[in-house]
């Protein structure tokens, strides 16, 4: 599936070499410090570079808004917050684009899709990802769209599922879109390279993994870039410049989902399930993937772990853990339930099945809660918590959207 004259493009793009475990380059024309302009943020890591905001905020919510069913989260980028959510009386996908400061509707594009309410209540899984004047979006069907970011024009279109026969996992395909350099990459079980301007085909796996639930990562090792994707067979590892399989790991999970990013540090790669799997650190060698540990002192159900000076931050099925990047547990905290965690100016934001926004140290030494509000009622918060701004994002499967107001002008530091 290869195309010749693509390799030139492909060619330039891998010529730099990043470090294994360094951040790629940015997706969205090198953003302000306040965007957050695709899944997991600016570095694409869990972490916000934002220092000036406050713990407590505003006694008010700045906005809310309803934006369908489902457990997409936000990308934020240039004023603008785009997310998706699923009209059920209408059938129909919806992609959201609102002012992030007023919350006011700048567009919507909808387009007809199915409920996938198998064992939760369904809806969109995916995150949009925006790149300069435009942003991606995908679903759980296996369609592709790339929209002009600012009034929502479709710059094309693809029906990859359709086109590529490819048969959608049992609760859909869940990784979003990610751009790396001149590449927009998506995993549907079988991973692609598109060129982002035309989405024309670069290259596609000639295997699959299994179920795509995990968006992957990029990470080099020496001057070759590659790809990490952990889907439900196991961990493989991919060439990004022509998609080649470079090793792969089994981990099965019970239902068979994997569905946590994979995350590369200190020259390995850390990936974590729930279900009672657990996580494991692996190093990439010239035979392959070789398991560094293995423990399940990190079972993390849909939100990943995130990686913050040395130390893993993660929900462990029902309680927020701190471990070592050698699998020592630092600390845990009882009574988080299900939820997601992001960590911005050494502050980890946590979003639990409360509906409770917890601002807490993000510190190996210990738990220290800074503040909590409840800020949503109902549904399930499976969705990460963005910070953007000065202020944060919080949702629910429901669909309500709330703006916490975390700018130290209005609220005073704390």
């Amino acid at each position: 599936m290869n195309h010749p004259k693509h390799t030139l493009l492909v060619a330039l793009l891998i010529s730099s070499s990043w470090l294994m475990g360094s951040v790629a380059p940015r997706a969205a024309g090198d953003p302000s410090d306040g965007d957050w302009p695709q899944w997991r943020g600016p570095d694409r890591d869990g972490v916000s570079r934002e220092t000036n905001w406050t713990s407590e905020g505003q006694p008010k919510d700045l906005w809310k808004a309803s934006v369908g069913l489902g457990y997409s989260t936000v990308s934020v980028a240039n004023g603008r917050l785009y997310t998706l959510g699923y009209d059920v009386e209408q059938e129909l996908d919806v992609v959201f684009c609102l002012d992030a400061e007023t919350g006011e509707e700048v567009w919507t594009h909808a387009y007809p899709a199915k409920i996938w309410n198998l064992m939760h209540a369904g809806g969109t899984l995916t995150t949009p990802t925006v790149d300069g004047d435009v942003v991606y979006t995908s679903n759980r069907e296996g369609k592709l769209f790339c929209f002009d970011a600012a009034t929502g024009e479709i710059r094309w279109e693809r029906d990859l599922a359709a086109e590529l026969e490819l048969t959608p996992p049992k609760w859909g395909f869940a990784a979003s879109p990610i751009v790396f350099g001149n590449m927009l990459v998506l995993n549907l079980g079988r991973i692609l390279a598109l060129e982002k301007e035309s989405g024309e085909t670069i290259w596609i796996t000639e295997e699959s993994s299994g179920s795509a639930y995990s968006t992957p990562e990029l990470f080099a090792r020496g001057d070759r870039s590659l790809l990490a994707a952990f889907n439900s067979d196991g961990l493989a590892v991919h060439d990004l410049k022509d998609g080649a399989r470079v090793a792969f790991h089994e981990w099965k999970t019970q239902f068979d989902v994997n569905s946590a990013t994979p995350i590369a540090v200190a020259g390995k790669l850390f990936v974590s399930s729930g279900l009672g799997r657990g996580c494991g650190m692996f190093e990439l060698g010239d035979d392959g993937l070789e398991v560094v540990w293995e423990s399940k002192i990190m079972r993390t159900k849909l939100s990943g772990v995130v990686l913050y000076e040395g130390h893993l931050y993660g929900i462990d099925e029902a309680e927020l853990r701190c471990i070592s990047l050698t699998g020592e547990e630092m600390w845990r905290e009882r009574g988080i339930k299900d939820g997601a965690i992001v960590i911005a100016g050494g502050r980890l934001v946590c979003l639990n099945q409360d509906g409770d926004l917890i601002v807490a140290k993000a510190s190996p030494d210990g738990f220290e809660e800074l503040s909590r509000k409840k800020v949503l009622e109902g549904g399930k918060y499976w969705s990460t918590p963005v910070v953007s701004g000065g202020r944060i994002y919080c949702r629910n499967s429901k669909g309500d959207l709330v703006c916490r107001d975390h700018r130290v002008a209005k609220a005073g530091a704390r």
